[in-house]
């Protein structure tokens, strides 16, 4: 089925809309989407490695304007919508304690998590809940974003044939490599919090 999925997205990379879905993907992601953008980024690039900064920079966008409404939902929304969103990561419990230090650290959890495949969604709604100020939210968004965003760009850019040959081969692997990180990001969240 992944497969399928990759393959699917490679074709689509080359779809009229493809940079309308990879910013709706990129937006909804930093907010309460769990899929993180790059599983779109990736194949994008690889299809089309002349559009690749281009893509990071569309990735780039949409993911700090979607932890802006990751912060309203955390600031107005948090005992509805962020507690739910909380809840979906069994965070409930951890989150009080977390969230009195949170402004303590926030920029550099707000680096580590943008850069990382740390939840983002959980990180820009704890911003919100907190009242961290916004503009740190802001800085270090951009920041982590462009720098995991344009990295993945930049390699898929410079090694991509090599790099698609590399996935195409070790397909499963690589799948269950990026699911190990997904959790491992998801249990990082929950012994940071």
């Amino acid at each position: 089925m992944l497969r399928r999925l990759y393959d699917w997205t490679l074709e689509k990379a080359a779809h009229r809309h493809a940079e309308r879905w990879l910013a709706a993907i990129s937006f909804i992601e930093s907010s309460f989407f769990p899929i993180p953008p790059d599983v779109v980024l990736g194949p994008m690039c690889l299809a089309r490695p002349d559009k690749a900064f281009r893509y990071a920079l569309i990735c780039t966008i949409a993911s700090v304007a979607g932890a802006l409404l990751g912060y309203a939902i955390g600031m107005f929304l948090f005992d509805t919508v962020g507690q739910w969103i909380i809840g979906l990561y069994g965070l409930e419990k951890e989150f009080a304690g977390f969230a009195d230090s949170f402004n303590d650290q926030g920029w550099a959890i707000v680096l580590l998590a943008g850069f990382t495949p740390l939840p983002f969604k959980v990180i820009t709604i704890a911003a919100g809940a907190t009242g961290l100020p916004l503009h740190v939210l802001v800085i270090a968004a951009i920041l982590s974003r462009a720098a995991r965003f344009f990295l993945v760009a930049a390699l898929l850019w410079k090694f991509g044939p090599p790099m698609q040959r590399l996935i195409d081969r070790h397909f499963a692997l690589l799948t269950s490599l990026f699911g190990v990180l997904m959790v491992g990001g998801f249990v990082a969240v929950k012994y940071l919090i």
